[in-house]
Protein backbone atom coordinates (compact mmCIF):
# COMPACT_ATOMS: atom_id res chain seq x y z
CA UNK A 1 0.00 0.00 0.00
CA UNK A 2 1.81 3.10 -1.23
CA UNK A 3 1.66 6.15 1.01
CA UNK A 4 3.11 9.27 -0.59
CA UNK A 5 4.03 12.20 1.65
CA UNK A 6 4.66 15.48 -0.15
CA UNK A 7 6.73 18.04 1.77
CA UNK A 8 7.04 21.72 0.81
CA UNK A 9 10.01 23.85 1.81
CA UNK A 10 10.62 24.67 5.49
CA UNK A 11 8.54 21.70 6.65
CA UNK A 12 7.77 20.80 10.26
CA UNK A 13 9.86 17.65 10.70
CA UNK A 14 7.47 16.13 13.24
CA UNK A 15 4.73 15.98 10.64
CA UNK A 16 6.89 13.72 8.50
CA UNK A 17 8.39 11.72 11.36
CA UNK A 18 5.08 11.24 13.17
CA UNK A 19 3.41 9.74 10.12
CA UNK A 20 6.36 7.58 9.11
CA UNK A 21 7.06 6.23 12.61
CA UNK A 22 3.41 5.31 13.15
CA UNK A 23 3.26 3.52 9.80
CA UNK A 24 6.61 1.82 10.50
CA UNK A 25 5.29 0.46 13.79
CA UNK A 26 2.16 -0.77 12.02
CA UNK A 27 4.31 -2.63 9.48
CA UNK A 28 6.15 -4.36 12.33
CA UNK A 29 2.88 -5.89 13.51
CA UNK A 30 0.98 -6.57 10.28
CA UNK A 31 0.80 -10.33 9.75
CA UNK A 32 -1.90 -10.49 7.11
CA UNK A 33 -2.92 -7.79 4.69
CA UNK A 34 -1.06 -5.04 2.94
CA UNK A 35 1.81 -3.33 4.69
CA UNK A 36 2.69 0.30 4.09
CA UNK A 37 5.27 1.41 1.55
CA UNK A 38 6.04 5.05 2.32
CA UNK A 39 7.78 7.51 0.03
CA UNK A 40 8.70 11.08 0.93
CA UNK A 41 8.55 13.41 -2.06
CA UNK A 42 9.71 16.99 -2.51
CA UNK A 43 9.58 19.10 -5.64
CA UNK A 44 13.18 18.44 -6.69
CA UNK A 45 14.10 15.38 -4.62
CA UNK A 46 17.27 16.99 -3.26
CA UNK A 47 18.34 16.89 0.41
CA UNK A 48 16.37 19.56 2.27
CA UNK A 49 16.39 21.37 5.59
CA UNK A 50 13.40 21.35 7.90
CA UNK A 51 12.14 24.43 9.74
CA UNK A 52 14.10 23.37 12.85
CA UNK A 53 17.30 23.03 10.86
CA UNK A 54 17.44 19.23 10.68
CA UNK A 55 18.33 18.03 7.20
CA UNK A 56 16.44 15.16 5.62
CA UNK A 57 16.71 13.14 2.42
CA UNK A 58 13.53 12.68 0.38
CA UNK A 59 12.97 9.46 -1.51
CA UNK A 60 12.14 11.19 -4.79
CA UNK A 61 11.19 14.36 -6.57
CA UNK A 62 7.89 14.79 -8.36
CA UNK A 63 9.52 13.79 -11.66
CA UNK A 64 10.57 10.33 -10.50
CA UNK A 65 8.21 9.44 -7.64
CA UNK A 66 6.37 6.14 -7.69
CA UNK A 67 2.65 6.28 -8.25
CA UNK A 68 -0.18 6.36 -8.16
CA UNK A 69 -0.44 6.24 -4.35
CA UNK A 70 -3.12 4.63 -2.29
CA UNK A 71 -2.90 7.64 0.04
CA UNK A 72 -1.47 11.11 -0.61
CA UNK A 73 -0.52 13.24 2.40
CA UNK A 74 0.60 16.86 2.09
CA UNK A 75 2.43 18.12 5.18
CA UNK A 76 2.86 21.76 6.11
CA UNK A 77 5.72 24.19 6.57
CA UNK A 78 6.38 26.53 9.46
CA UNK A 79 4.03 29.44 8.90
CA UNK A 80 2.09 29.93 5.72
CA UNK A 81 3.33 28.04 2.65
CA UNK A 82 4.14 29.74 -0.60
CA UNK A 83 1.85 29.05 -3.52
CA UNK A 84 3.17 25.82 -5.07
CA UNK A 85 4.64 25.90 -8.54
CA UNK A 86 2.54 24.86 -11.51
CA UNK A 87 4.42 21.54 -11.87
CA UNK A 88 3.73 20.74 -8.19
CA UNK A 89 0.05 21.65 -8.54
CA UNK A 90 -0.34 19.46 -11.62
CA UNK A 91 1.44 16.58 -9.93
CA UNK A 92 -0.67 16.83 -6.78
CA UNK A 93 -3.88 16.87 -8.80
CA UNK A 94 -2.78 13.80 -10.78
CA UNK A 95 -1.76 11.88 -7.66
CA UNK A 96 -4.89 12.80 -5.72
CA UNK A 97 -7.27 11.87 -8.50
CA UNK A 98 -5.72 8.42 -8.79
CA UNK A 99 -5.57 7.78 -5.03
CA UNK A 100 -8.08 6.17 -2.71
CA UNK A 101 -7.81 9.07 -0.28
CA UNK A 102 -5.79 12.24 0.10
CA UNK A 103 -5.40 15.10 2.49
CA UNK A 104 -3.28 17.49 4.47
CA UNK A 105 -1.61 18.05 7.81
CA UNK A 106 -1.47 21.50 9.40
CA UNK A 107 -0.81 24.23 6.83
CA UNK A 108 -0.48 21.63 4.10
CA UNK A 109 -4.17 22.48 3.61
CA UNK A 110 -3.08 25.70 1.88
CA UNK A 111 -0.96 23.72 -0.58
CA UNK A 112 -3.85 21.42 -1.47
CA UNK A 113 -6.30 24.32 -1.58
CA UNK A 114 -4.15 26.04 -4.21
CA UNK A 115 -4.70 23.04 -6.49
CA UNK A 116 -8.49 23.29 -6.22
CA UNK A 117 -8.72 19.81 -4.70
CA UNK A 118 -10.40 21.06 -1.52
CA UNK A 119 -13.18 23.07 -3.17
CA UNK A 120 -16.52 22.30 -1.58
CA UNK A 121 -14.89 20.18 1.14
CA UNK A 122 -14.85 20.48 4.92
CA UNK A 123 -11.29 20.76 6.22
CA UNK A 124 -9.28 21.88 9.22
CA UNK A 125 -5.82 23.32 9.72
CA UNK A 126 -3.73 24.82 12.50
CA UNK A 127 -5.94 27.11 14.59
CA UNK A 128 -3.64 30.10 14.03
CA UNK A 129 -4.17 30.00 10.27
CA UNK A 130 -7.77 28.82 10.00
CA UNK A 131 -9.22 32.29 9.47
CA UNK A 132 -6.71 32.98 6.71
CA UNK A 133 -7.52 29.69 5.00
CA UNK A 134 -11.22 30.52 5.09
CA UNK A 135 -10.63 34.05 3.79
CA UNK A 136 -8.34 32.99 0.96
CA UNK A 137 -10.48 30.04 -0.11
CA UNK A 138 -14.16 30.87 0.55
CA UNK A 139 -15.22 27.77 -1.37
CA UNK A 140 -13.77 25.62 1.45
CA UNK A 141 -15.68 24.91 4.66
CA UNK A 142 -13.04 25.46 7.35
CA UNK A 143 -13.72 23.83 10.71
CA UNK A 144 -11.24 25.76 12.81
CA UNK A 145 -11.60 23.90 16.11
CA UNK A 146 -11.25 20.30 14.92
CA UNK A 147 -8.31 17.97 15.51
CA UNK A 148 -8.99 16.23 12.21
CA UNK A 149 -11.77 16.17 9.66
CA UNK A 150 -12.81 13.52 7.16
CA UNK A 151 -14.96 14.48 4.18
CA UNK A 152 -15.33 11.55 1.80
CA UNK A 153 -11.89 10.66 0.45
CA UNK A 154 -10.42 13.93 1.80
CA UNK A 155 -8.87 14.16 5.26
CA UNK A 156 -7.17 17.02 7.08
CA UNK A 157 -5.66 17.55 10.51
CA UNK A 158 -4.72 20.38 12.80
CA UNK A 159 -1.21 21.45 13.65
CA UNK A 160 1.95 19.34 13.81
CA UNK A 161 1.36 16.63 16.45
CA UNK A 162 -2.18 16.07 15.17
CA UNK A 163 -0.45 14.24 12.30
CA UNK A 164 -0.13 11.29 14.68
CA UNK A 165 -3.85 11.35 15.50
CA UNK A 166 -4.62 11.37 11.82
CA UNK A 167 -2.26 8.49 11.06
CA UNK A 168 -3.83 6.35 13.78
CA UNK A 169 -7.22 6.95 12.17
CA UNK A 170 -5.87 5.81 8.79
CA UNK A 171 -4.31 2.68 10.34
CA UNK A 172 -7.58 1.90 12.09
CA UNK A 173 -9.48 2.34 8.82
CA UNK A 174 -7.10 -0.01 6.98
CA UNK A 175 -6.38 -2.67 9.58
CA UNK A 176 -8.75 -2.24 12.50
CA UNK A 177 -8.69 -0.74 15.97
CA UNK A 178 -6.52 -3.44 17.51
CA UNK A 179 -3.54 -2.59 15.33
CA UNK A 180 -4.02 1.16 15.79
CA UNK A 181 -4.13 0.64 19.56
CA UNK A 182 -0.97 -1.49 19.46
CA UNK A 183 0.87 1.24 17.53
CA UNK A 184 -0.34 3.88 19.98
CA UNK A 185 1.00 1.84 22.88
CA UNK A 186 4.33 1.36 21.12
CA UNK A 187 4.61 5.12 20.65
CA UNK A 188 3.34 5.75 24.21
CA UNK A 189 0.56 8.09 23.14
CA UNK A 190 -3.23 7.96 23.25
CA UNK A 191 -4.84 5.99 20.46
CA UNK A 192 -6.62 9.10 19.35
CA UNK A 193 -8.25 12.24 20.47
CA UNK A 194 -11.80 12.34 19.16
CA UNK A 195 -11.97 13.86 15.71
CA UNK A 196 -14.32 16.52 16.97
CA UNK A 197 -12.25 17.52 19.95
CA UNK A 198 -11.45 21.19 20.02
CA UNK A 199 -7.95 22.46 19.35
CA UNK A 200 -8.64 25.14 21.93
CA UNK A 201 -8.65 25.12 25.70
CA UNK A 202 -10.95 27.64 27.31
CA UNK A 203 -8.53 27.98 30.21
CA UNK A 204 -5.73 28.95 27.83
CA UNK A 205 -7.69 31.91 26.58
CA UNK A 206 -7.19 33.54 29.98
CA UNK A 207 -3.58 33.95 28.90
CA UNK A 208 -4.34 35.09 25.36
CA UNK A 209 -7.68 36.91 25.52
CA UNK A 210 -8.26 40.65 25.63
CA UNK A 211 -7.13 42.65 28.66
CA UNK A 212 -9.31 44.73 30.95
CA UNK A 213 -12.63 43.33 32.14
CA UNK A 214 -12.01 39.99 30.44
CA UNK A 215 -9.16 39.15 32.81
CA UNK A 216 -11.48 39.44 35.79
CA UNK A 217 -14.38 37.66 34.10
CA UNK A 218 -12.32 34.74 32.82
CA UNK A 219 -10.59 34.24 36.15
CA UNK A 220 -13.95 34.40 37.93
CA UNK A 221 -15.39 31.72 35.64
CA UNK A 222 -12.39 29.44 36.25
CA UNK A 223 -12.41 29.91 40.01
CA UNK A 224 -16.19 29.74 40.53
CA UNK A 225 -17.65 27.42 37.86
CA UNK A 226 -20.62 26.59 40.12
CA UNK A 227 -21.60 30.24 40.54
CA UNK A 228 -24.27 32.08 38.59
CA UNK A 229 -22.39 32.72 35.35
CA UNK A 230 -25.24 34.07 33.30
CA UNK A 231 -24.55 37.13 31.17
CA UNK A 232 -26.38 39.42 33.62
CA UNK A 233 -24.26 38.26 36.56
CA UNK A 234 -21.01 38.50 34.58
CA UNK A 235 -21.89 41.96 33.31
CA UNK A 236 -22.59 43.17 36.83
CA UNK A 237 -19.19 41.84 37.93
CA UNK A 238 -17.41 44.38 35.70
CA UNK A 239 -20.02 47.12 35.64
CA UNK A 240 -21.23 46.64 32.08
CA UNK A 241 -24.69 46.06 30.69
CA UNK A 242 -25.33 42.54 29.30
CA UNK A 243 -25.61 43.71 25.68
CA UNK A 244 -22.23 45.47 25.83
CA UNK A 245 -20.59 42.46 27.45
CA UNK A 246 -21.99 40.13 24.79
CA UNK A 247 -20.72 42.41 22.04
CA UNK A 248 -17.26 42.56 23.62
CA UNK A 249 -17.10 38.77 23.96
CA UNK A 250 -17.90 38.32 20.29
CA UNK A 251 -15.37 40.97 19.30
CA UNK A 252 -12.50 39.69 21.46
CA UNK A 253 -13.08 35.94 21.56
CA UNK A 254 -15.44 35.21 18.70
CA UNK A 255 -18.04 33.58 20.92
CA UNK A 256 -20.84 34.39 23.34
CA UNK A 257 -20.45 34.56 27.13
CA UNK A 258 -22.68 31.48 27.51
CA UNK A 259 -20.61 29.45 25.03
CA UNK A 260 -17.38 30.50 26.74
CA UNK A 261 -18.75 29.50 30.14
CA UNK A 262 -19.71 26.07 28.80
CA UNK A 263 -16.28 25.59 27.21
CA UNK A 264 -14.58 26.50 30.49
CA UNK A 265 -16.78 24.10 32.45
CA UNK A 266 -16.03 21.36 29.91
CA UNK A 267 -12.31 22.09 30.34
CA UNK A 268 -12.61 21.75 34.11
CA UNK A 269 -14.53 18.49 33.74
CA UNK A 270 -11.94 17.14 31.31
CA UNK A 271 -9.17 17.69 33.82
CA UNK A 272 -11.13 15.97 36.58
CA UNK A 273 -11.99 13.02 34.34
CA UNK A 274 -8.33 12.61 33.45
CA UNK A 275 -6.82 13.01 36.91
CA UNK A 276 -9.35 11.87 39.51
CA UNK A 277 -11.31 8.77 40.47
CA UNK A 278 -14.39 10.81 41.27
CA UNK A 279 -17.74 9.67 39.88
CA UNK A 280 -19.12 11.53 36.92
CA UNK A 281 -22.02 12.90 38.96
CA UNK A 282 -19.56 14.58 41.34
CA UNK A 283 -17.47 15.90 38.46
CA UNK A 284 -20.56 17.40 36.83
CA UNK A 285 -21.32 19.23 40.07
CA UNK A 286 -17.74 20.42 40.58
CA UNK A 287 -17.51 21.77 37.01
CA UNK A 288 -20.73 23.75 37.35
CA UNK A 289 -23.11 21.53 35.40
CA UNK A 290 -26.48 20.99 36.98
CA UNK A 291 -26.43 17.23 36.42
CA UNK A 292 -24.50 14.42 34.78
CA UNK A 293 -27.03 14.56 31.93
CA UNK A 294 -26.17 18.22 31.30
CA UNK A 295 -22.47 17.37 31.38
CA UNK A 296 -23.05 14.55 28.91
CA UNK A 297 -24.88 16.84 26.48
CA UNK A 298 -22.11 19.46 26.69
CA UNK A 299 -19.43 16.84 26.02
CA UNK A 300 -21.28 15.47 23.01
CA UNK A 301 -21.77 18.97 21.67
CA UNK A 302 -18.24 20.25 22.30
CA UNK A 303 -16.03 17.15 22.04
CA UNK A 304 -18.10 14.54 20.28
CA UNK A 305 -17.89 11.82 22.95
CA UNK A 306 -19.54 11.16 26.31
CA UNK A 307 -17.71 11.86 29.60
CA UNK A 308 -17.34 8.11 30.17
CA UNK A 309 -15.81 7.62 26.72
CA UNK A 310 -13.49 10.56 27.28
CA UNK A 311 -12.33 9.15 30.61
CA UNK A 312 -11.63 5.72 29.11
CA UNK A 313 -9.33 7.32 26.53
CA UNK A 314 -7.59 9.96 28.59
CA UNK A 315 -7.48 9.02 32.24
CA UNK A 316 -4.03 9.00 33.76
CA UNK A 317 -2.52 5.78 35.07
CA UNK A 318 -3.48 6.48 38.68
CA UNK A 319 -6.88 8.01 38.22
CA UNK A 320 -9.06 4.97 37.58
CA UNK A 321 -12.57 5.16 36.27
CA UNK A 322 -14.39 5.58 39.54
CA UNK A 323 -18.03 4.86 40.20
CA UNK A 324 -19.86 6.58 37.39
CA UNK A 325 -23.10 7.12 39.24
CA UNK A 326 -22.10 7.27 42.87
CA UNK A 327 -21.74 10.36 45.00
CA UNK A 328 -19.20 9.24 47.60
CA UNK A 329 -16.62 11.84 46.61
CA UNK A 330 -17.23 15.54 47.07
CA UNK A 331 -15.11 17.85 44.96
CA UNK A 332 -14.50 21.46 45.76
Amino acid sequence: MLITIFAPNNVHLLEIAGVRDALFEANCKIANGQSYNVQLVTEDGFPAKSASGVRFLPDAGIADAFGPPDTLIVVGPYGLPQTPSEPVQRWLREQARQSRRFGSICTGAFVLADTGLLSGRSVTTHWEYADRLAAKFPEIQVQADRIFVRDGPVFSSAGVAAAIDLTFSLIEEDHGRALALWVARRLVVFLKRPGGQSQFSAALTVQTGASGPFDRIQLHILEYPRADLGVTALAALVGLNPRTLTRLFHSALGTSPAAYVELTRVDIARGLLEDSRSPIKSIAHAAGFGSSATLRRAFLRRIGVTPAEYRSRFRTSGSGAGDQDGNDVSLS
